[in-house]
């Protein structure tokens, strides 16, 4: 039960990391799609990209599909202070990643509520996520 809530933070991490790169995309974006052209003029495909890095291409796709779900889940499942405290704390939405004490005097609440918040909202969440 304890591992789930530090996945969740570290897609919520990932979330932050893809946000603050500026990786908005427009549209679908397909293994197979065409990014460049190497040395030699051979076409480089975004899987080419992918494989150069340490995790296999089937693990990234897979946790994007999480982040993509994660994000989802925020939006449909918190509200109100459960959904500007996840934000907060782990600096999603374009905001800061503050600690619970930076949140309280932010919000004006003491620091336990803000622990009880998060601690709620993270298990909403990690319910959320097993479905």
């Amino acid at each position: 039960m304890m591992g789930q809530p530090s996945r969740l933070v570290k897609i919520g991490n990932e979330i932050l990391m893809d946000m603050r790169a500026g990786k908005k995309r427009n549209g679908d974006i397909h293994l197979q799609d065409v990014v460049g052209v190497d040395r030699e003029g051979n076409e480089v495909r975004v899987e080419d990209k992918i494989a150069d890095d340490k995790e296999p291409v089937d693990d990234q796709v897979g946790l994007k599909m999480q982040v993509k779900r994660l994000q989802e889940a925020i939006l449909r499942v918190l509200h109100g202070r459960e959904k500007t405290v996840i934000e907060m704390r782990y600096g999603l939405a374009g905001k800061d990643e503050l600690t619970q004490r930076e949140i309280a005097h932010q919000l004006g609440i003491s620091r336990s509520y803000v622990s009880r918040i998060e601690k709620k909202a993270l298990g909403r969440l990690n319910k959320e996520m097993q479905v």
